[in-house]
């Protein structure tokens, strides 16, 4: 039986990168390369495109829109991990683990690979409105913590050869309210109202802290903490050594649960495919935090998760989910 070849176009791009790290040493399926100094030739481009069983597309987003119609055939399946059709019609979105998504993701020709702080939040949003624990009419909020890396080459370079003094601080960005993750933050989490949303980067490689504040008094069909987290842990599951997205213990646990003195830092899940959610809080005010890592369970690695499904392979593979 052949192997499926697999093209990544935009491979010198970080997230381009990242995918071909965990697909270089595979035996099960092929890569395709396209030579160097061919890499933005259209037609050598476009030639690949259609030899692929499967394409990446880590490019920007307009370069996205203007690959995707340089495949001609049936057969070529698309993953775009751009901005460009995260709410589009025709696109699966692909968050395997929000119920209904995994069978989607398998027969779909065309996913859109989530964004990194629209994952942290739609993790922890979406199972609580469609377990109708939370109106879809709340008005949210969330800050969201990311490690460099997630602004592409140039940050990176910012941040490791040409820094600012004001640089080894955190830095809150996108202040005007129009984040390019808000539009999928509300779709896939079926909001009637965009969250506030703060995103901040800060001076640290890779990793992800996105924390959602709740006053208990938003919540339905809740009695406290304990009744929130078991509700994400019966959506999610809890550890078990083979999940990507699992919830952290019970927060009322005294023994097991959330320390009184916790401490969520930001770059704990980096290196790792897997999404841990914590809730922490009291009977009146809670938050939720979803920590991983930007460029894998946030990008890279939810892309190959994604592959895996799309072509029958099985879903873990190629991915870390060591803690």
């Amino acid at each position: 039986m052949s192997r499926p070849k697999i093209y990544i176009d935009g491979k010198e791009g970080t997230t381009g990168l990242q995918i071909y790290e965990r697909l270089g040493e595979r035996d099960d399926i092929e890569l395709l390369l396209i030579d160097e100094e061919k890499r933005k030739d259209v037609e050598e481009r476009r030639k690949l495109l259609n030899a692929a069983d499967l394409v990446f597309l880590c490019l920007p987003d307009a370069a996205a829109r203007e690959a995707v119609p340089l495949v001609a055939n049936e057969h070529t399946r698309i993953i775009d991990c751009s901005t460009a059709h995260r709410t589009a019609q025709g696109w699966v979105y692909g968050f395997p683990e929000l119920h209904g998504q995994r069978e989607k993701i398998a027969s779909a020709k065309r996913v859109a690979n989530p964004g990194c702080h629209a994952t942290g939040f739609s993790s922890i949003v979406r199972p609580l409105v469609e377990l109708e624990l939370l109106p879809r009419e709340a008005a949210l909020s969330c800050f969201s913590l990311t490690g460099y890396s997630g602004g592409g080459k140039k940050m990176i370079a910012q941040y490791e050869s040409d820094k600012s003094l004001y640089m080894d601080s955190p830095a809150i960005y996108a202040v005007r309210q129009s984040h390019k993750h808000l539009p999928e933050m509300q779709m896939v989490c079926g909001l009637a109202e965009k969250p506030v949303f703060c995103p901040i980067v800060d001076d640290y490689y890779k990793g992800m802290a996105s924390t959602v504040p709740f006053h208990m008094s938003q919540m339905t069909g809740v009695s406290g903490l304990q009744d929130v987290w078991r509700a994400l842990a019966d959506y999610y599951g809890t550890y078990d050594g083979k999940r990507l997205v699992w919830v952290y213990g019970d927060p009322t646990d005294e023994e097991g649960g959330i320390e009184p003195d916790s401490k969520f830092y930001a770059n704990e899940m980096a290196g790792r495919d897997v999404l841990v959610l914590a809730v922490a809080g009291n009977e009146e005010r809670f938050t939720i935090t979803a920590q991983f890592d930007n460029l894998g369970k946030g990008a890279s690695g939810a892309a190959v998760q994604n592959m895996n499904l799309m072509l029958g392979l099985e879903e873990t593979k190629g991915l870390n989910l060591d803690i």
